[in-house]
C-alpha cells in the first residue's frame, strides 16, 4: 500500500485498513525509534492529564448525563471522517484496538458504549465544548483544561510529524 492511496475523504474502513497495514509492517522499527517512543510516552501522560482535568472540572459528568438523559452526543456520525490514517496509526501504537463496525448508526464510528474508543483524538474532539459545558464550568477550570489540551495536541503534532519522517 502506498501512502498516496489513502486520503482524508477515503471511507473510514479504508483508513483503518491502511493504519493496520502500516502497523503490522512497521511497528518494529517505529517502536525502536527513540523520539517516537518518547512522544508515545509523553502523549499517554498528556492524554491522562487532560482526561483527569475534564473529570475534575465536571465535564465528564455533564457529557455522560447529556448522552444518557437527553439523547445528545457531540460525537455524531460522520465525525470519524476527520480522522486520517496517521492518527489511527498513532492509536494502534498506543495499544488501541480499532473497531470494525459502528456501535450506533447515529454516532461517530469510534464512539463505543463507554465513550470514545480512541486515545489520540482529532483536535476538534479534544477542543470542542458545547455551550452547556462552557456555561456551567468555572472559567478557571476551563483554562486549566485548555492548558492540558494544548500540551496534548502539541505532542500529538510532533509525533505525527515524526512518524511521517520515519516512514
Amino acid at each position: 500500500m502506498d501512502t498516496d492511496e489513502i486520503t482524508l475523504s477515503s471511507p473510514i474502513e479504508e483508513k483503518i485498513a491502511w493504519a493496520e497495514h502500516r502497523y503490522e509492517s512497521f511497528s518494529g522499527p517505529l517502536i525502536q525509534d527513540k523520539p517516537i517512543v518518547d512522544y508515545l510516552t509523553r502523549i499517554e501522560d498528556a492524554i491522562q492529564a487532560s482526561h483527569k482535568e475534564m473529570g475534575e472540572a465536571g465535564i465528564l459528568d455533564i457529557c455522560r448525563d447529556c448522552e444518557k438523559n437527553e439523547g445528545g452526543s457531540c460525537c455524531g456520525a460522520g465525525l470519524e471522517n476527520k480522522y486520517d490514517g496517521w492518527l489511527l496509526l498513532i492509536n494502534l501504537l498506543l495499544d488501541v484496538r480499532l473497531p470494525k463496525k459502528r456501535h450506533d448508526k447515529e454516532s461517530c464510528f469510534f464512539l463505543g458504549e463507554g465513550g470514545c474508543l480512541l486515545k489520540a483524538r482529532h483536535v476538534i474532539c479534544v477542543n470542542y465544548l458545547c455551550k452547556k459545558i462552557t456555561d456551567q464550568i468555572d472559567p478557571h477550570k476551563l483554562n486549566a483544561l485548555r492548558e492540558k489540551e494544548g500540551i496534548e495536541l502539541d505532542i500529538l503534532f510532533l509525533l505525527n510529524e515524526r512518524l511521517k519522517i520515519v516512514l
